[in-house]
């Protein structure tokens, strides 16, 4: 199972801001504690970065005076996105009013600098929600701080000596927040919005409104437009000449030079620099190269595929706990890296090595990806050459466009939200579609004059892709699985778009297998990866991470556990089940397992099918799995339907202290879901729907009901 905006169990329910608020004072006085060395920032994959922040680097104010910046955009960002808008903002605050402003990784400086940062200076933060109300990976310790109700106030200070009487500690500090959330989750912007509670409470003021960013609907569009609305009381509060506003020429963000002489170390797509010591700790800043093998779960032929992966980690430092996620690293398919290098004009160049460097000494990232690194390995490997283009990122190609018709046609698209959305968004066109879009079929090097930093600059790095792990911990400690539909739809009647991972997995999986699935087009890969060191004999390795989710099993197996999971959101009920079953041959004491599962027809798409039947019978009586099969009766049966049948038993489960999993798509199945249980409460436990609501949200903020769903 893909996950897109992944969510996890919310165990936090946004605790009351009464009992956290002192959790702020420790996480801006931190320093005072733990000193510098318990913040260093590890190495981003690139060859050059310092992995360690000294005491002097990580106090932001400092860097901010020695640089000449009066604002500061914090960022925190799991997908790359939030770090984009950084970046983006930082460039505007120049371009239009001659600000300096430098974007920082939130989890690379010390926020205890915050009460010494002068009043005509400006903080802003873009922090983007990620799941059910969590943290971003680089914000996760902000967060626990944050949440932190066993702190007292006295017991902190900030960078001054001490607090002036009667004075808040950042009364002085003005502020801007803008979130990234997606509204098919219960707890929308929960971390922008926490931020921007708990600055007010340490006194701050925040000018303009707080910016929410809606990912189900058009996160760019309220990007730039909470940009746009900000732009005067950025201008107050710095005292800028507002009408002085200019549009100048474009800032170069990435110096790029091409190496005539290669140098002894260059990147064909190492996901970190190479290791020469003895012992390599894998981890989201370095993935481990995993062999692979996978089998074709769905029964039938046609032109969809689900894959079980099997990823071997043993011998390696990599651990995981049932119900966590296994990150996998894509490449790019052979199709959009090369349809983008014929525009630019560098298909015959996509062997020639360049170095590329942050021109702001105050980057976060001094480079983007490893370098030095060939064209063919930034596009393949490095840059998301498949994400669609925003508007602001169009805008910046007008002027290279080949004709009077493409600039006019560029600058439509980047200017009129309605025919972006119609041609670009809704099409879900790439950069190099929507550059041959503009230019017509023939657009070999049509877009040469491009400099390779603006490329650079307008695409994020390519991220992993994460899925629910479908195996048990316990019972395969150095085997993680993992299932994955392969992605193929239709946006437009014109149009196919093909999952970039998925279709990746699925190329692997022919290559090893022999499969020519009846000659239906998929896109072509490299699957040997940088310098062969993907392909083996028997298998294909690909570079995979671990990160931890709280979606887990109760403590005590003897609880009633209630899993729902349609399609591959049954794949970490695979691991919960056979993690039961596991506990009971080992004797334990293992409650009640229920599995509602629901997919179209039983002898096509019915996941794990064959695997069930001695599951659940190596469980006992008191196990279930109830299916709903959607095409095979006249009326469409779904796993909600099958959870009001069984209204009576699931609420004497839920009154004997029994846990809900809930599995698979945010949007309709997960509220559907909910609200089956609500029913079931009013209907078994004879509550009013206010007391049903309470009652579901209370079985939320303890852990009892879990969510892992994506939209």
């Amino acid at each position: 199972m893909e996950l897109h905006s992944r969510t996890a169990v919310n165990r936090l329910d946004i605790i009351l801001l009464g009992t956290i608020s002192l959790g702020m004072i420790a996480w801006f006085g931190r320093h005072r504690l733990f000193g510098p060395s318990s913040f260093a920032s590890p190495n981003n994959g690139s060859a050059l970065e310092p992995s360690t922040p000294t005491e002097s680097q990580r106090n932001f104010v400092k860097v901010m005076k020695e640089q000449g910046r009066r604002c500061i955009v914090f960022y925190g960002s799991q997908t790359g996105t939030a770090e984009d808008y950084a970046a983006r903002f930082v460039k505007e605050c120049k371009k239009r009013y001659g600000v300096n402003a430098m974007a920082a990784d939130i989890e690379q400086y010390d926020l205890g600098y915050m009460d010494a940062l002068p009043a005509d200076h400006l903080v802003v933060f873009i922090m983007a929600t990620y799941g059910e109300g969590e943290p971003t990976d680089n914000a996760t310790e902000l967060w626990e701080l944050l949440t932190n109700d066993s702190l007292e106030e006295d017991a902190f200070l900030f960078s001054k000596e001490e607090k002036p009487a009667g004075d808040r500690p950042l009364d002085k500090v003005r502020y801007a927040v803008f979130g990234l959330g997606n509204k098919t989750y219960e707890h929308y912007n929960a971390v922008g919005r926490l931020v921007d509670q708990h600055m007010q409470r340490l006194g701050a003021q925040r000018i303009g409104e707080r910016g929410e960013g809606d990912d189900d609907a058009c996160l760019e569009e309220d990007f730039m437009e909470w940009q746009e609305s900000l732009w005067p009381a950025f201008c107050q509060a710095l005292e800028v000449d507002e009408s002085n506003a200019r549009s100048g020429p474009r800032q170069a963000s990435f110096l790029v030079q091409e190496v005539k002489d290669a140098q002894s170390v260059v990147y064909y797509g190492e996901l970190a620099e190479r290791f020469e010591g003895s012992k390599v700790v894998y981890d989201a800043k370095r993935p481990y190269n995993a062999p692979l093998t996978t089998r074709e779960l769905y029964q039938q032929g046609g032109d969809r595929h689900c894959l079980h992966m099997d990823i071997d980690i043993s011998n390696t430092n990599l651990i995981y706990q049932t119900g966590d996620h296994v990150a996998v690293w894509p490449t790019n398919s052979e199709d959009q890296v090369s349809l983008l290098a014929s525009v630019l004009g560098l298909s015959d160049k996509l062997n020639t090595v360049v170095m590329v460097n942050a021109i702001d000494p105050t980057a976060s990232k001094q480079h983007p990806f490893p370098v030095p690194a060939t064209y063919n390995a930034i596009f393949r490997h490095y840059l998301d050459v498949c994400a669609i283009p925003s508007r602001q990122a169009l805008l910046s190609f007008v002027d290279y466009a080949p004709t009077d018709p493409s600039k006019a046609a560029l600058l439509n698209l980047a200017s009129d939200k309605d025919e972006y959305r119609l041609t670009v968004a809704d099409a879900v066109r790439s950069l190099g579609e929507v550059l041959q879009y503009v230019v017509g079929a023939d657009a070999t090097g049509a877009f040469a004059s491009v400099p390779f930093d603006l490329i650079v600059e307008n695409l994020s790095r390519l991220q992993p892709r994460y899925y629910s792990i479908s195996s048990s911990s316990k019972e395969c400690p150095t085997t993680i699985s993992a299932t994955a539909v392969t992605l193929k739809y239709n946006p437009t009647p014109q149009r196919t778009v093909y999952g970039v991972n998925t279709n990746y997995l699925w190329q692997i999986h022919a290559h090893v297998h022999h499969v020519d699935d009846d000659g239906q087009y998929h896109p072509r890969y490299t699957l040997d990866g940088p310098c062969g060191a993907l392909m083996a004999i028997s298998h294909v390795k690909v570079p995979v991470h671990v990160r931890r989710s709280p979606f887990k099993l109760p403590r005590n197996p003897a609880l009633p556990v209630i899993m729902v999971g349609p399609g591959t959101g049954v794949a970490p009920f695979r691991g919960f089940v056979r993690e039961r079953a596991l506990q009971k041959k080992e004797g334990k004491n293992v409650g009640p397992t229920l599995l509602f599962y629901g997919c179209q027809h039983s002898q096509q798409d019915f996941l794990y099918a064959d695997e069930w039947p001695d599951l659940f019978d190596t469980l006992g009586n008191d196990a279930r799995l109830i299916t709903a099969f959607s095409r095979e009766t006249p009326e469409k049966v779904y796993v909600q339907h099958r959870l009001l049948e069984l209204g009576e038993q699931i609420w004497d489960y839920l009154q004997r202290g029994g846990y809900v999993y809930v599995c698979g798509d945010a949007k309709n199945m997960a509220r559907e879901v909910q609200q089956a249980f609500v029913s079931i409460a009013q209907t078994h436990g004879g509550k009013t729907e206010d007391r049903a609501n309470a009652f579901i949200k209370s079985l939320r903020s303890s852990g009892r009901y879990q969510e892992d769903v994506w939209s």
